[in-house]
């Protein structure tokens, strides 16, 4: 039985349709990427997951049970994380993420605490209103992996956080998924999906349109080859299309089809420099985002933004 299974879901506030549709699947174990950009439906499908919202039509279920009904026995076993914490403003870091572990019946060992608050460089004396946004993150992250669980939520995780502490969080991910759970994770950052997920789901306009491991996605997409040379060193280059020559290299792309029979050619030939770089999830994001209004936000160099406005 999937640890996640949604068929047909849908979700309507008044007039306007936010999931139309939703087919999602997550299978035990492993750590599934959930994309999509701005409005597409997200935070809507992970809201109707936690019992957060009621479902408008359609089927969801999480660990077998119904996410609106058995809501409470639901988290019991699972953690969750959102994009933007919110903490009593009275209590410290410290109680909080005692409040947050024994909402779930349990009480994170002192050396697993210890390590989590040391790994994610969190002072737990401070009070919540005297703390950044990075630092709310942090405290969630802490009460989140402090304790175990069959399923972790989390949306946006890592927003806020720097660099090393997304180090720290990808490490724990991975070190609860080597402990047999299973992972939920919407993420902004494309390159940390990419490191993190076997599997990916994007969403658009509330409705799945690409599933799959992302070595099957890859297929979807070209992949880049260049080498040194000049206009016409390309000749009877199998399967090549968009060819040019820029700064002294020749530039092209395959179809997943074309590339082994190109390598057979270019095992033939003397190519100095050559480089082939297989399709990126980002490059598939954007095969379906790119030319939208609801593209992602590159500003940011390395995180191309796909969240969420309804959180």
């Amino acid at each position: 039985m999937s640890v996640i299974a949604t068929k047909a879901l849908e979700k309507r506030f008044g007039r306007s349709v936010a999931l139309d549709g939703v087919d999602l699947t997550v299978e035990q174990g492993e750590i599934h990427g959930f994309l999509g950009p701005n409005g597409a439906g997200k935070s809507t499908t992970i809201r109707i997951l936690l019992g957060l919202l009621r479902a408008s039509g359609g089927e969801a279920t999480v660990l077998g049970m119904h996410p609106w009904r058995d809501a409470t026995r639901i988290h019991e076993r699972l953690a969750s994380v959102p994009g933007d914490v919110t903490l009593w403003p009275s209590l410290t870091g410290g109680e909080a993420i005692d409040v947050l572990t024994r909402m779930r019946g349990q009480r994170p060992p002192a050396r697993d605490r210890a390590r989590l608050l040391d790994a994610f460089d969190l002072d737990p004396t401070k009070k919540g209103k005297a703390y950044s946004k990075g630092n709310r993150q942090k405290v969630a992250l802490v009460a989140a992996f402090a304790t175990p669980a069959d399923l972790y939520v989390l949306d946006e995780p890592t927003s806020g956080l720097d660099p090393l502490m997304e180090e720290a969080f990808r490490a724990e991910v991975r070190r609860v998924a080597d402990d047999g759970a299973t992972v939920l994770l919407s993420s902004h950052i494309l390159s940390e999906v990419e490191q993190l997920c076997s599997r990916v789901s994007i969403i658009r306009a509330g409705r799945i349109v690409e599933a799959g491991s992302l070595a099957d996605l890859r297929h979807l997409s070209h992949t880049q080859v260049s080498w040194e040379g000049e206009s016409g060193s390309d000749a009877g280059a199998p399967g090549l299309a968009d060819v040019a020559t820029r700064g002294g290299r020749v530039v092209g792309s395959l179809a997943p089809e074309s590339v082994p029979t190109f390598l057979v050619w270019a095992a033939q030939r003397t190519l100095p420099g050559l480089t082939m770089q297989p399709p990126s999830l980002e490059q598939l994001f954007l095969r379906h985002y790119g030319s939208t209004d609801a593209a992602p936000d590159h500003t940011h160099g390395r995180h191309a933004r796909t969240d969420d406005p309804e959180r």
